[in-house]
């Protein structure tokens, strides 16, 4: 099975998914070797650890279709991305959906923010008319030329003009054919119930550092009937936590010994980036080519 299609069966599923956030490589691949079923990667992730800014827009379209490639390279399991505005209008849209397929992505979410997209939890957004969202959603159906590939339509309209706007919004989007629609910050257990009940289609859940300390129990989104819970920045927190603690390790005690306690074992390293996979991969082909060569000498 394809990870499109694995990733429209999560979405159709009647359990709860739990889909950490990966901000590059490594990190996708520490989340599928812990047994998750599928990554989220977002723009809030990738600018942090690709220009260590806050996600105000910076990136371009090129940049995350080599950043989600490198990331979908890395797994076997789905890969879900962020796809800001489509950064542009309807052509633009039409390249990304092209090039995000090309990157081996399991779907995207297009934003109806104005451009640059900033990321959902921060003040200053603004939201674009409600047509063209719809003529962007369009297109990228439109674009897309495997008919798994996932699109999702998301608003930021109930920060901007509240629920009833962001509920509206997303039943337009649905109309338009999108595979989901996604009212962003609303995230209490009755806004999320109100919105299933009146958007339809799957409810992915966003459980982000971004968006502080909002109390959610898994145990709650998975009675809503919420199909998915993304983490886009755990990962991101956890690394960025993890290095400056044993930075401070190693310039307080001033020594490299101390710091061995709070560090992946060589071993658990090499196995995670399949060290020996490779090298026997190695092995393998100069066998091959080194019998080629004795079999045309004896010949």
């Amino acid at each position: 099975m394809s990870v499109r299609k694995k990733f429209r069966a999560i979405m159709a599923g009647k359990k709860l998914a739990l889909m950490p956030g990966a901000y590059d490589g490594l990190s996708a691949r520490i989340i599928e070797a812990e047994g998750f079923e599928a990554i989220c990667a977002g723009g809030y992730a990738a600018i942090g650890s690709m220009l260590a800014q806050p996600d105000m827009g910076q990136s371009n379209m090129r940049d995350y279709a080599d950043h989600y490639a490198r990331i979908a390279a890395a797994v076997e399991i789905p890969v879900y991305v962020d796809a800001d505005t489509g950064f542009g209008g309807v052509n633009n849209v039409r390249q990304m959906v092209r090039a995000f397929e090309a990157a081996g992505v399991a779907g995207v979410f297009i934003s109806d923010q104005v451009f640059p997209n900033r990321c959902g939890y921060l003040p200053g957004k603004q939201v674009i008319a409600v047509e063209q969202m719809l003529a962007k959603i369009k297109a990228a159906l439109d674009a897309r030329r495997d008919p798994d590939f996932f699109i999702a339509g998301r608003t930021d309209a109930a920060g901007v003009e509240g629920i009833n706007a962001a509920i509206a919004r997303c039943q337009l989007f649905m109309e338009a054919g999108a595979d989901m629609a996604k009212p962003m910050g609303v995230d209490t257990i009755d806004e999320i119930k109100r919105a299933m009940r009146e958007i339809g289609g799957p409810h992915m859940a966003t459980l982000s550092q971004a968006a502080g300390l909002k109390r959610r129990s898994l145990e709650e989104l998975e009675a809503a009937g919420v199909v998915a819970a993304t983490f886009p920045s755990i990962a991101l927190f956890a690394a960025a936590h993890a290095v400056r603690n044993v930075l401070r390790i190693l310039k307080r005690e001033n020594s490299l010994t101390a710091t061995f306690d709070h560090l992946l074992p060589l071993e658990d390293y090499y196995e995670l980036v399949g060290l020996n996979a490779m090298l026997m991969r190695e092995e393998s082909y100069d066998k091959a080519a080194a019998a080629l060569v004795q079999k045309r000498a004896a010949e």
